[in-house]
């Protein structure tokens, strides 16, 4: 020990500049005064301790991290030995240094998940507006129930209200949609990552992508179900009188009460589990298919060689064609899947408190009204517009978590 202690005294006392980053394990028996002369002054100027990540007290021993420099005036800290044996790191001990790194941690979490919602967010907004004039073509045949065909409806929206009636509550609908996807893309995310850290397998299943993405659905309903009711309310005939959101959430409030909002709320929850598992899981399922397969392991491969060279959509993992196309897929199977939940939620959202039916009598209703077929009205204009929306959406929101950084 004391030859360790006359190699430092020696090196600070030389006159040249120097720099010691490094390590070092000290046993229980180290003296204090090893530990005083590291940031002890000496005829070579003060030794500071730059850098310095602190000191861990273990049964045996000491762990100290440290960069040593005897630039005079330019140190930038010490060690100490308080009396009770622990190392602190510029008078801060080291329960103090980890609980900073703590709050630090919890920052950098935070503005990551900010990060995550805004890429499905901006997600929902650009699908959305892109594909305004199918969705309105398809609540007209849910909730007014349109007779006509498409092309006559279009004619006819075109003729009394121009173009800017297709997209006839688009804002009320980004509204709604923007916090849903954003919610929805992170919740499905996070499950998926807990399931795999439970199960310790390296690779999610099949069965946990589909239990969390009908995890997601469900969180994203219960937060999000209120925005769609007064959308439904606003195009519905009358909806033009109640006076946009806020006036037609009022109205509602006054006239129902405040749970006249979650209307449809179980149908809305057992069509959202289902169709949020199949949208997540068939996209993750194809798109690991893809990564596994000799194409998608040499993309990987080329993407890691270039580096920061990518460009961000040549960073995706897909590449631009395939994620459209996965994305489309998917959203086609979760629609057709779960279409006739859709039809009895919009007919539920509708309903006013007097003559409230149940979900399976509306049901019951419908079907006794127009048989099964009914249950499926307005499928191809909906097919129609979940195809490019769900393949835009998608797009958009892997590309963006690139644009963003999202870890």
């Amino acid at each position: 020990m004391l030859g360790i202690e006359s190699w430092f005294r020696d090196s600070i006392s030389n006159d040249d500049a120097f720099e010691l980053p490094g390590g070092l394990f000290l046993e229980s028996s180290v003296p204090v005064s090893f530990v005083k002369v590291i940031s002890s002054k000496s005829s070579g100027g003060y030794v500071g301790v730059s850098r310095a990540r602190g000191c861990l007290s273990k049964p045996g021993g000491k762990f100290l991290s440290i960069s040593l420099s005897n630039k005079g005036s330019e140190s930038e800290g010490y060690f100490q030995e308080e009396s009770g044996g622990v190392v602190v790191e510029n008078g801060k001990s080291s329960k103090e240094v980890e609980k900073k790194k703590g709050k630090l941690q919890g920052a950098v979490g935070a503005m990551n998940t900010t990060k995550h919602l805004w890429a499905g967010a901006v997600a929902a907004m650009v699908s959305r507006t892109f594909v305004a004039p199918l969705e309105r073509l398809k609540l007209e045949y849910i909730v007014r129930g349109e007779q006509k065909n498409i092309f006559d409806l279009i004619k006819t929206i075109a003729a009394t209200q121009g173009l800017k009636g297709f997209w006839k509550g688009n804002f009320v609908n980004i509204l709604r949609t923007a916090p849903f996807k954003a919610v929805n893309f992170y919740a499905y995310d996070t499950y998926r990552k807990q399931l795999l850290q439970i199960s310790g397998n390296e690779e999610t299943t099949n069965f946990e992508r589909f239990l969390a993405g009908a995890a997601a659905g469900i969180t994203a309903t219960i937060m999000c179900l209120p925005m769609d009711t007064i959308r439904t309310k606003m195009v519905a005939p009358g909806g033009e009188a109640l006076g946009g959101v806020i006036g037609t959430f009022q109205h509602m409030v006054q006239t129902e009460g405040f749970f006249s909002l979650y209307k449809g709320l179980g149908p809305s929850i057992i069509s959202m589990a289902p169709s949020g598992a199949v949208f997540y899981g068939v996209y993750d399922i194809l798109k690991a298919a893809y990564l596994q397969s000799p194409e998608g392991r040499k993309r990987i491969q080329n993407m890691n060689q270039q580096g920061k060279e990518l460009s961000a959509l040549d960073q995706m993992e897909l590449g631009t064609v395939k994620t459209l196309l996965y994305g489309a897929i998917a959203g086609a199977c979760a629609e057709a899947a779960t279409y006739p939940f859709e039809v009895v939620r919009r007919q539920l959202q509708m309903q006013v408190q007097a003559t409230k039916l149940s979900a399976m009598a509306t049901c019951g209703k419908i079907v006794q009204k127009g048989g099964v077929p009914a249950l499926y009205t307005g499928l191809v204009p909906s097919l129609l517009q979940v195809l490019p929306s769900a393949a835009i959406s998608y797009f958009v929101y892997e590309f963006m978590k690139i644009v963003l950084k999202v870890e």
